[in-house]
């Protein structure tokens, strides 16, 4: 496994610079999805049927900050999930929902711009794939006031972003510019420092493998086998944690390759079923493993956007 920076890291370090200038600013809305009751029963990997709450809809009490296995549910998503169409739709449904999951980015703004809500503001905290939700994280009052006829307007930034002297070497996805300049991120003479919550290995990603894309959604961290969950921290995740996964490489999509690291947000909630868990959407991967994690308790999106469980009280 490639090495963790130590606190007492001697290294040199330099102002990182991104291609700020050059990327693009646009709009792009969506509405609130749904509840989806899926088949009804599912069952998990430990043979029970269950019948809980799963993705879509306005999450009232499960916020980023909260552990990622803190309800009894099923890839429960935080906030309010947004998509542009709902599948089924229409025939012209991938093409018009990939344009507003693939280019919101983490940290991009998102204003309401209909209903009794209208004007409120709140923050994307990431994509889950498999039913191409954004999902949005609004303040409780906004969240009260919000219908499922609510239009949410995103101003989407960051698709295309680079890394001066990293450009060949480090790929960035859906990451907002301003939320990339609070993550902590330095230049060290081994590769970009990065503060993780958590490392965890190759071995325990699941369901997302296969993707041909790695801004699109998201990809599992497997959650079946309790000792390696304990023994990765991967049992206390909560939602918003950046956590690196060693030996995976997403520049097309996810894959193994040793040596390779992959940073990643975690943006919904655990999962009974197998080969699934709490989601991980990846923001930076390094084929050449010049990507050093660096553990970080503190390394969670919700603190660095105020938002969630980090929201002040007025």
């Amino acid at each position: 496994m490639p090495a963790v920076s130590k606190a007492k890291t001697r290294a040199k370090s330099r102002q990182l610079k991104i291609n700020r200038e050059r990327l693009a600013r646009f709009k792009i809305q969506g509405a609130i999805a749904p509840f989806y009751a899926g088949r009804g029963w599912e069952v998990g990997h430990d043979s029970v049927p269950r019948f809980v709450p799963g993705v879509g809809g306005i999450s009232l009490n499960f916020k980023v900050g909260d552990s990622a296995n803190q309800y009894v549910s099923d890839h429960l998503e935080p906030g309010v999930s947004t998509s542009m169409e709902e599948p089924g739709a229409g025939k012209n449904y991938s093409y018009r929902n990939n344009g507003y999951n693939g280019f919101s980015c983490i940290g991009n703004e998102a204003v309401v711009v209909s209903g009794t809500a209208k004007g409120a503001k709140g923050r994307v905290t990431g994509h889950h794939g498999g039913c191409q939700h954004v999902i949005i994280d609004f303040d409780d009052k906004t969240l009260e006031k919000l219908t499922y006829d609510d239009k949410i307007m995103i101003t989407a930034h960051g698709v295309g972003m680079e890394i001066e002297g990293y450009e060949k070497d480090v790929r960035v996805y859906a990451l907002d510019p301003d939320l990339f300049a609070k993550l902590g991120i330095r230049s060290t003479e081994a590769g970009l420092e990065v503060p993780v919550a958590a490392v965890v290995p190759a071995v325990v990603m699941g369901s997302g493998l296969g993707s041909s894309d790695s801004f699109m959604g998201d990809y599992d961290i497997q959650t079946s086998d309790p000792e390696t969950c304990r023994e990765y921290g991967i049992d206390q995740l909560r939602l918003g944690d950046l956590v690196a996964i060693w030996d995976h490489d997403n520049s097309i999509g996810p894959s193994y390759k040793q040596g390779a690291v992959t940073i990643g947000v975690i943006i919904h909630g655990d999962s009974y079923l197998a080969g699934h868990g709490p989601g991980c959407q990846v923001i930076l991967t390094s084929t050449t493993g010049r990507i050093v994690p660096k553990i970080d308790a503190n390394a969670n999106i919700g603190k660095y956007l105020g938002i969630g469980r980090y929201r002040r009280r007025k």
